[in-house]
């Protein structure tokens, strides 16, 4: 197949895109495809950027800041549609980017105007995903246990009344807990919304589950083996989340079958219930008494090293150069049917 591999963009999940983006392009062109890497913010990368970037540490210990975010921002909607490709030029365009216009259904929707076929979701979904507030609702509607929240504005004896602390505050449309906070007590809710702000206009409030966290896989129309996440901090933050040795991933969990059952069940209602096609990864916290709760979905998940739905695919016997052409040839179908 012909592959162009967009990455980078303009969200503050930038860096983990570009080690995402490269991490497919190598596995991909290892089955003889060939591929294209392009990123949104700089153009087609050459062989030799492609090699600069794979030999320098690429995630950070924090995202890039909104500054050099917003610099890059400027005229990227002009810069991509120069970029993209025409369809005669490729057959599927492996969209490795994380958050912001990339993943909340911007691109999808340029994309399919463009009369390309594309992995992932479609623009439909890619936006309900992106949006947790709305994403929650439709959880809801599924029978899909999720943990109960509040929209911002809300005044600390609201959410104690109704949620009680300690309580997750966090932007709506945001990933890789960028701008999330543990709030224990009331008098620190108003500080903790006002940095969930400063990424994104809505702010979600929601209960604290205390317990353990997993993450399932979803391929096709298949469930992948679940992996629970022991980071080193309190939270999955972003730290834990790109630094190698900061979160124990054990694929399989530990886990009875049927509650390895139940999570997989959940995650393909949750899949369904979001209107997702492709491959998704869906995030769950489970209390000691055994009861699960849907955090999330993420419709365009992380490829690095240490993401989790690589060691998910592995834990099932599939090898990341076949997740890659596995996930590209979804494209080819689901295009048709979005």
């Amino acid at each position: 197949m012909r592959i162009t591999v967009l990455l980078g963009g303009t969200s503050s999940e930038r860096d983990v895109s570009i080690a995402s983006g490269l991490r497919i392009a190598q596995a991909l062109r290892s089955r003889g495809h060939e591929v294209r890497s392009v990123d949104t913010v700089n153009g087609p990368l050459s062989e030799q950027d492609e090699q600069r970037l794979v030999k320098t540490p690429v995630v950070k210990r924090t995202p890039p800041t909104r500054e050099e975010l917003a610099a890059m921002a400027r005229g990227a909607l002009d810069r991509l549609a120069r970029i993209l490709p025409k369809p005669e030029d490729t057959d599927v365009v492996f969209l490795a980017l994380h958050g912001g216009s990339g993943e909340d259904g911007t691109l999808q929707a340029l994309l399919d105007l463009a009369g390309l076929r594309y992995t992932g979701s479609g623009h439909l979904g890619s936006a309900i995903a992106m949006d947790k507030d709305l994403s929650k609702q439709l959880f809801v509607e599924a029978g899909v246990r999720t943990a109960e929240w509040l929209m911002a504005p809300a005044t600390p004896e609201r959410v104690a009344q109704t949620i009680g602390f300690p309580a997750i505050v966090k932007p709506s449309r945001e990933g890789s807990t960028v701008g999330l906070s543990l709030v224990r007590s009331p008098d620190a809710l108003d500080a903790a919304i006002a940095m969930a702000a400063e990424y994104d206009r809505a702010v979600m409030i929601e209960q604290y589950i205390p317990g353990r966290e997993f993450t399932v896989g979803v391929l096709g129309a298949g469930a992948l083996p679940v992996g629970e996440i022991i980071p080193k901090h309190e939270i999955y933050d972003y730290e834990c989340k790109y630094t190698p040795g900061m979160a124990d991933e054990r694929f399989p969990a530990e886990l009875s079958t049927a509650q390895v059952e139940r999570l997989q069940e959940q995650a393909l209602r949750a899949f369904k219930a979001l209107r997702l096609s492709g491959y998704a990864r869906i995030d769950f916290r489970m209390t000691d008494d055994g009861e699960t709760y849907c955090l999330e979905a993420n419709t365009l998940p992380g490829m690095t090293d240490t993401s989790l739905i690589p060691q998910g695919a592995a834990a099932a016997g599939i090898s990341f150069p076949d997740l890659c052409e596995r996930i590209a040839r979804l494209a080819l179908t689901d295009g048709a049917a979005r």
